[in-house]
């Protein structure tokens, strides 16, 4: 990167596309987005790599054209992770205070309690978010350090992954000559990009509908208390359009863009749509409304799973502030009005903000990703709204350790 001045780059590796978003923090708490760069990605499926050279590939173009955008030399990212490896589970924990103030060694030692869980070998905690904290009898606390007390208690969110994904994340990044500060679960950068402090206190679910996951993160009480990743996206409506009208995926995925709708009776029933045929045919005029009847379905299941889970979580009566869907998939008409009447919640399309710069070309909801992760990057070296522990006692610097010490013993 340039030495002149620092800059921070988010990183989306997603089903569909790489993005690389790079940005400078503002002393006003807002995001000067320098460059911008994307690339199709065809190494990974459901958000797991499975064609490292291919990954790579796409990872460097998207550096390099965020580079040549920015103006600088790109080499370390904050790199996101998503995929149906990832796992998340509640944990308490509990420490003796000895009837005085509580520090910040304190508050460590009981997230450090809360989070020494046992763990398969193939998996790795990759965050450690507190919910609350409990002094004695009272509950509901934010911030302990001062308050008096006997007994601290903590409840957590823990957030786990396969070892070999993130392991297969940080090697394709290495093998572009890119270092890896960190990974970060991709709904909750998303939710830093697009979500108001409000919202996560009355409580709000964000739903981020990439190419092959679709992710959520629950907030309540202004702390997330719950994640989980659905394996179906916004290829399965490619694929659906692939097959329904019988053109190559490629055309499917720019029809989709250019002329889907996730609402039937919002069609006019004059509008069309030409359709390339295969094997060298004539293309086809087939009526918008057949185009949109077949996305319909596949967006109502979207959400349909998306509230089950909600319910499975014991959460869809507690969001008052509805649900933020973001992701690529979200920009196609219709779809906040169709999960208004499947979820039976307000509902909204979450876009980066607080954001200057290149508003123009982030202002979508598939940069919300790269965007999070730039600004999570930018909080990195503070108490940010995921961490509290010291960067050395952290679990998730343990496996990134491990993983460094890795590569460079096998390659």
């Amino acid at each position: 990167m340039s030495e002149d001045r620092e800059v921070v780059v988010g990183l989306d590796i997603g089903t569909t596309k790489i993005a690389a978003v790079v940005g400078e923090a503002d002393v006003d708490g807002s995001l000067t987005v320098l460059g911008v760069g994307t690339h199709p990605s065809t190494g990974l499926r459901k958000g797991v790599v499975v064609n490292i050279d291919a990954t790579v590939n796409s990872i460097r173009e998207a550096i390099a054209e965020a580079g040549l955008m920015a103006g600088c030399e790109i080499a370390t990212v904050y790199a996101g992770i998503a995929g149906g490896h990832i796992s998340s589970v509640n944990s308490p924990g509990v420490v003796g205070i000895k009837d005085r103030e509580v520090t910040q060694q304190d508050v460590e030692r009981v997230i450090d309690a809360a989070s020494a869980v046992a763990m398969p070998m193939d998996r790795e905690i990759i965050h450690v978010l507190p919910k609350n904290f409990v002094v004695d009898d009272q509950d509901g606390i934010k911030d302990p350090v001062g308050m008096r007390g006997v007994r601290l208690e903590a409840q957590v969110h823990l957030v786990t992954a396969a070892v070999t994904s993130a392991q297969n994340i940080i090697k394709c990044c290495n093998m572009a000559d890119l270092d890896v500060a960190d990974i970060v679960l991709e709904p909750l950068a998303s939710a830093l990009s697009t979500l108001d402090e409000d919202e996560k206190e009355l409580g709000v679910a964000l739903v981020d509908i990439g190419g092959g996951t679709t992710d959520i993160a629950i907030f309540l009480d202004g702390s997330v208390v719950h994640t989980s990743i659905l394996t179906i996206g916004g290829d399965h409506l490619t694929s659906d359009v692939a097959v329904g009208l019988r053109t190559p995926r490629a055309e499917a995925e720019r029809i989709k863009q250019q002329w889907g709708y996730a609402l039937v009776n919002s069609v006019g029933e004059e509008e069309t749509v030409e359709v390339p045929s295969t094997g060298g045919r004539e293309p086809r005029i087939v009526p918008r409304r057949l185009l949109a009847s077949i996305i319909e379905p596949r967006v109502e299941e979207i959400f349909r799973l998306v509230y089950r889970e909600l319910d499975k979580a014991n959460y869809a009566d507690l969001l008052g502030a509805g649900v933020v869907i973001t992701g690529g998939s979200a920009s196609l008409p219709g779809m906040a009005q169709l999960a208004e009447h499947i979820l039976d919640m307000p509902v909204r399309v979450g876009l980066p903000k607080d954001v200057k710069g290149l508003v123009g070309v982030i202002n979508s909801p598939k940069f919300a990703t790269g965007v999070g992760l730039v600004k999570y990057g930018a909080e990195n070296d503070q108490e940010t709204h995921f961490r509290v522990l010291n960067s050395d006692d952290k679990p998730y610097s343990r496996m990134m350790r491990r993983m460094r010490d890795w590569w460079r013993e096998v390659f």
